[in-house]
């Protein structure tokens, strides 16, 4: 295994941990899953040059694009469960309530 793929599953590993484990606020938990995004947008970008193809070049942009739609989504979430919940922990959040 090379540093550059021990470098990605590291940080996606890490990211997956601090997403288990650091669940008191909801802007860490987007933040967890933002650098999984940022991780594999970055093994998405390095495969076609290991591989030495241009067929996917076009999957990391696609990836991206996805991203900043899961970041927009997930900030709108947070700005409306703190408008009315009065914070953003998890905590207080009970989804079963309409």
């Amino acid at each position: 295994m090379s540093y550059l793929h021990l470098s990605f599953y590291s940080a996606f590993t890490l990211s997956s941990l601090g997403l288990a484990f650091h669940r008191t606020h909801l802007i860490s938990a987007l933040l967890c899953l933002e650098s999984m995004m940022l991780s594999m947008y970055v093994a998405l970008a390095m495969w076609p040059i290991q591989v030495q193809s241009s067929i996917s070049t076009i999957l990391p942009i696609l990836m991206l694009t996805f991203s900043a739609c899961e970041a927009g989504t997930g900030l709108a979430l947070l700005v409306a469960s703190t408008r009315t919940h009065g914070s953003d922990h998890l905590h207080n959040f009970n989804l079963l309530q309409c």
